[in-house]
């Protein structure tokens, strides 16, 4: 459209040059020549609306219209080739240029440091689908070994969930209509683990390694996708992602990870490709000058994919996207680097080690730094000690994804890092009109103070809820063929064929924290793609 305008922008241009030099056989020639090039503009316009309609076309039947460079006329990317590093060798190369990277102080530094930690929780709230009221196997007093059960669905029994240490059960923590909210262990000063018998994976049918894993509270580790469930036993995934980087605000390295578990992270993978019916595909960091950990490049019984791009680049459902995107009613499982690790030291060792290395984060601690813990770890003893103040909100994973918790709280199932931010409780006089504190924003009326400068960020939102307006915010930082404000109003209006129709099934919450962060309207993005999928997984 903006194409056409131009065009006849140019013909009335044009119209008026003639008109002021009659009798001038060189402004003749300037008339035909604008004439020309406006029919010109006009005929490639139409080529490319021709094009965006064939690669709509090859999107509905599978096809990668980007990857094989499907249309009539070629585009800019045709042209220019965006830089890939040269240790990006093996494997597909993708370059993103939607999102947007939010820098804040308080980054983790050093190396990592044992944490002293005592107590340790594991939460059924933190799994998606779970009865309120799980069973429960332990009482208050009991003695427990890691790899213990402590819970299971009683829609699914088959599924255990551990305890991530050894000690004494020491209260079960009850939320809202008695439903139960942490089983909080205090732990040993020395583990003891729950010895398990392992089937070598080479002469073990797929139902074999699986009943292993349900048995050895291994399943809870992985994540389907839609939904983002722990899999039913059943499922056979059609692929596994796992993304080894990640570019939310101050997101730990996670090369850090696998440092010292390069044995058990290969495992892992290996124990991974015997699960699914399609392959395993790991996402690789090509945004710095250096290589990832050796332990990621040197992969095998893998499909490597590189990417480069801001935020949110290294979320796994951006990865799946541009690999191998979800479609109708198949089900993709993800894992974390961690979780791939602790499956391959329970099928070296026998043993469930839930040990997390976790950065602490956050301006308003005084050492951000990165500290070795078990899973479900007490925040109070995290950053005991580390507080700058006393206004501050405690945030268990990363500022645009994370869960708001307090200091009794402790570190979600799957969480890597813990985020401290001042409370922006505090009112910003004329802050709507002139703002006087630099903060993070993709608005062009607020200055970037340059590329390499760090805000310190604080929870206001500068504003309240308002209607929704399609203004393109959400497009602009979501590098995925969705169009995510339309979804948005389909999910509101509880309109089930048009939220599949418009790509629900590729989103979870991580994957539109951009689009809330950049709301202009102020509205739980995140929230309403919950709804949509809860009320979806009620449907199907």
């Amino acid at each position: 459209m903006s194409k056409l305008n131009l065009s006849l922008s140019l013909v009335f241009f044009s119209q008026i040059l003639s008109a002021q030099s009659t009798g001038n056989s060189g402004s003749s020639l300037m008339t035909y020549g604008l004439i020309g090039l406006c029919a010109l503009l006009l005929v490639w316009a139409l080529f490319g609306l021709a094009s965006n309609l064939l690669k709509i076309e090859a999107d509905k039947y599978g096809l990668d219209s980007e990857k094989n460079r499907i249309g009539i006329v070629p585009g800019l990317s045709d042209f220019i080739t965006p830089s890939k590093p040269s240790f990006a060798q093996e494997g597909s190369f993708h370059y993103l240029t939607k999102g947007h990277d939010i820098k804040l102080e308080g980054a983790a530094t050093g190396g990592v440091s044992q944490a002293n930690v005592t107590r340790f929780a594991l939460n059924p709230k933190n799994f998606h689908g779970m009865s309120p009221i799980p069973k429960v196997e332990v009482e208050v007093g009991m003695e427990v070994k890691a790899g213990d059960p402590l819970f299971f669905d009683k829609k699914r029994p088959e599924i255990h969930y551990v305890s991530p240490v050894s000690g004494e059960v020491v209260e079960i923590r009850r939320g809202e209509k008695r439903s139960i909210s942490d089983i909080v262990i205090l732990a040993d000063k020395e583990m003891k683990y729950r010895k398990q018998h392992v089937p070598d994976i080479y002469k073990t049918d797929r139902a074999g390694i699986v009943s292993f894993m349900l048995s050895s509270g291994l399943w809870p580790l992985i994540n389907e996708r839609p939904f983002d469930m722990v899999p039913d036993i059943n499922s056979v995934p059609v692929n596994i992602f796992i993304s080894t980087f990640d570019t939310a605000p101050l997101a730990p390295d996670n090369n850090l990870f696998v440092e010292g578990n390069e044995e058990a992270w290969q495992k892992g993978l290996s124990v991974l490709a015997l699960l699914t019916s399609g392959k395993v595909h790991i996402g690789l960091d090509a945004r710095g000058k250096t290589a990832p950990a050796k332990a990621f490049t040197e992969s095998y019984s893998v499909e490597k994919h590189w990417f480069k791009g801001p935020h949110p680049a290294g979320n796994v459902g951006i990865q799946i996207h541009h690999v191998a995107p979800i479609r109708g009613h198949e089900r993709v499982w993800t894992l974390g680097v961690q979780e791939v690790v602790t499956i391959g030291r329970m099928f070296l060792t026998g043993e469930y080690h839930a040990d997390r290395v976790v950065a602490l984060t956050g301006a308003e601690l005084s050492n951000p730094c990165y500290v070795r813990t078990k899973q479900g770890a007490s925040i109070d003893e995290l950053v005991k000690n580390n507080l700058t103040g006393d206004n501050v909100r405690l945030v268990s994973g990363d500022v645009l994804s994370g869960k708001q918790t307090t200091a009794d709280g402790f570190l979600g199932f799957r969480d890597d890092q813990i985020t401290v931010l001042k409370e922006g409780n505090d009112y910003e006089l004329f802050g709507w009109l002139l703002p006087l504190a630099p903060r993070p924003s993709i608005s062009g009326t607020i200055p970037s103070y340059g590329k390499d400068f760090n805000f310190t960020a604080n929870t206001n939102t500068h504003g309240e809820k308002r209607a929704i307006v399609v203004s393109g915010q959400y497009e602009s930082v979501l590098p995925m063929d969705i169009y995510p404000q339309h979804l948005v109003k389909a999910i509101l209006t509880n309109n089930i064929e048009k939220m599949e129709a418009l790509g629900l099934n590729e989103l979870t919450e991580e994957d539109v924290a951009l689009c809330e962060f950049v709301c202009t309207s102020k509205n739980p993005v995140q929230a309403i793609i919950r709804q949509g999928l809860d009320a979806l997984k009620e449907q199907s």
